[in-house]
């Protein structure tokens, strides 16, 4: 298990914004602060190490006992958005419960980072749209068969159907993480992070943002300075085409 510090966040929705370069680059727009430090789990107590955080205050009256237990010794305000990250027990003694997180504290521009989401719900989904399958042909000899899942095994061998057949049924709505994504700014008086690229789950939906566990850092063309443009079109046409 890779161990890497991380927040909690919101997604908020997608925009764009512009490199230093001109690039007009999709963002995610991701709320990651502030995190509240709820608790610690230690090898002596518990077997394991990590830090509990929580996101997002949630009113008194909505709260359960739990919710109330867990911010009871630090005297905050019950938490919407609870998890643990795994962390080495080094890692975890440099933080204290009831200690605030905020992005700064934990992330860098231009960082590779993971996010975890729960994905769009399809609903019940047959096996082209679910499992990208080809369908039957449109011929003549074709009736009622177009989108169907054809045959998912014989009656004599193995007379069952096999564990992990792909068939029609529940499409999204799951657990997705995302790797190896840029972190292209941080909006530190906003406690927002922008991502390049889409993470999963709609706007609103609760993520899990980590330090990329492959990953140290992000290298991609397109990151420095304007380059002069050649005044001759042709050169000026090969680059274009070569995306520079």
């Amino acid at each position: 298990m890779t161990l890497k510090i991380g927040l909690l966040g919101k997604k908020l929705g997608m925009t764009q914004i512009f490199a230093d370069d001109g690039e007009a680059v999709p963002v995610t727009v991701i709320q990651t602060g502030p995190n509240l430090v709820v608790g610690t789990r230690t090898m002596e107590r518990d077997g394991y190490s990590a830090l509990v955080l929580g996101f997002e205050d949630k009113p008194v009256r909505l709260a359960t006992k739990a919710d109330l237990g867990q911010v009871k010794e630090i005297g905050g305000k019950p938490q919407r958005f609870v998890r643990e990250l795994r962390l080495s027990a080094e890692e975890v003694g440099k933080y204290k419960v009831g200690q605030q997180l905020g992005p700064s504290d934990v992330f860098a521009e231009n960082n590779a980072v993971d996010v975890e989401g729960q994905s769009k719900g399809k609903g019940y989904q047959g096996v082209i749209k679910k499992h990208h399958m080809k369908g039957m042909t449109r011929a003549h000899g074709t009736h009622e068969y177009f989108r169907h899942g054809g045959s998912i095994g014989c009656r004599l061998t193995p007379q069952r159907v096999h564990k992990g057949k792909r068939m029609a049924g529940q499409m999204g709505n799951e657990k997705v993480t995302v790797q190896n994504l840029q972190l292209l700014r941080i909006l530190a008086e906003d406690n927002c992070i922008l991502v390049r690229g889409a993470v999963p789950g709609a706007a609103n939906e609760y993520v899990v943002v980590t330090q990329a566990a492959t990953r140290a850092s992000y290298k991609r063309r397109g990151l420095g300075k304007e380059e002069a443009r050649s005044k001759n079109p042709l050169k000026a046409s090969k680059k274009a085409a070569a995306g520079r």
